[in-house]
């Protein structure tokens, strides 16, 4: 079964930068999708980016595209979301998520494995 740990979240001022890790064990990771998504309280969970399992296709949300880029080394078993030009707005939790196919879901209940996710912090 696959297991999913972030790291990399912090602390960080509006314009800065941050890279997440999402490394996975327990199977290999090259049949599967990945997504990054977040968590605002009382904003429920959105999605923020995902790759699809041969890491040929990516999407984003409007709110990150152009800002963040995931990419993902299928030997090392790691995905990564490359953060910058931090807002405010991108203040949450990050969790990344798997799902045992090849294509990208941009819904959560698209994914069966998940993280227990990172806090993000972007403030002045």
């Amino acid at each position: 079964q696959l297991q999913l740990v972030e790291s990399g979240g912090g602390s960080v001022q509006p314009g800065g930068s941050l890279r997440l890790s999402c490394a996975a064990s327990g199977d290999t990771l090259d049949f599967y999708a990945v997504g990054w998504f977040r968590h605002v309280p009382g904003k429920g969970r959105e999605f923020v980016a995902g790759i699809s399992a041969p890491g040929t296709y990516t999407n984003y949300s409007s709110a990150v595209q152009g800002r963040f880029t995931i990419s993902r080394d299928n030997a090392k078993k790691t995905v990564d979301l490359q953060m910058n030009n931090l807002k405010s707005e991108d203040t949450a939790v990050y969790y990344c998520a798997g799902r045992p196919f090849i294509t990208i879901d941009f819904e959560q209940d698209g994914y069966q494995y998940w993280g227990r996710g990172t806090q993000v912090t972007v403030s002045s």
